[in-house]
């Protein structure tokens, strides 16, 4: 999953993209509002966190723009101001959640986590695609209660097509998504990723769709059940 951080405090910035992606995100960063509005205007972001007082731009007027250009990703606003009528102003322009200054860096994370799974359509950190289990929580996947070993690109990869389970994903799409702005990315490396779960996780749980994609599916699923043999002792 994708996240781009707007923040004019470096500081804070810096601490925010090393706890994001130690969490597991591709995290690009903005330390002004012109940057900012750029870079949600023109990359596919699953998730963005903003902050108000912005240099050159202020984040109401950023999201404002972007809910105006039908930018539909959720926004976490990030803020030092309190005021009842500053969070109305944020949600009014389109925030989907907001966070006053000091805050934990783990609630942050939570309330990221819990917008990225709404978007989606889920309920909980933990997704379940027949035995295979992937918790968004910790990073961390299982299949059939045997812990796997993932690579921070694997999970990212993984976790994307969880979220989107049953829906063909294009190579670029993969790419758009677990990547950051800075990485050289090319998507035939989506293709070893792929070869990699498919050794871990069981080659029948990702599907290559010819000339679509990739798409994360329940073995199972579909397969006729076994009929129940008639008893004859009665």
């Amino acid at each position: 999953m994708r996240v781009l951080i707007v923040e004019d405090d470096a500081d804070l910035c810096r601490q925010l993209v090393d706890a994001m992606k130690t969490a597991g995100y591709a995290v690009d960063h903005a330390t002004d509002g012109e940057e900012g509005h750029f870079l949600g205007d023109t990359e596919p972001y699953d998730a963005v966190v903003l902050d108000l007082g912005l240099p050159t731009i202020d984040g109401i007027s950023i999201l404002q723009k972007w809910r105006a250009d039908e930018k539909t990703f959720p926004v976490l606003i990030l803020t030092a101001r309190d005021q009842w009528s500053e969070k109305v102003a944020g949600f009014d322009a389109g925030a989907d959640d907001y966070l006053t200054k000091p805050f934990h860096t783990e609630e942050l994370l939570a309330r990221l986590r819990a917008l990225l799974r709404r978007s989606a359509g889920h309920s909980t950190d933990t997704l379940d695609i027949g035995g295979l289990i992937v918790d968004t929580r910790a990073a961390r996947a299982f299949v059939e209660g045997r812990p796997v070993k993932l690579t921070s690109h694997e999970f990212r990869l993984l976790n994307y097509m969880a979220l989107h389970q049953g829906r063909v994903i294009s190579r670029t799409e993969l790419v758009e998504h677990i990547y950051d702005q800075d990485f050289d990315r090319d998507s035939n490396t989506i293709e070893v990723f792929v070869g990699r779960l498919r050794k871990k996780i069981g080659v029948d749980r990702i599907e290559t769709v010819r000339g679509l994609g990739y798409r994360l599916v329940d073995p199972d699923e579909g397969k006729p059940v076994p009929p129940k043999l008639e008893d004859k002792s009665a």
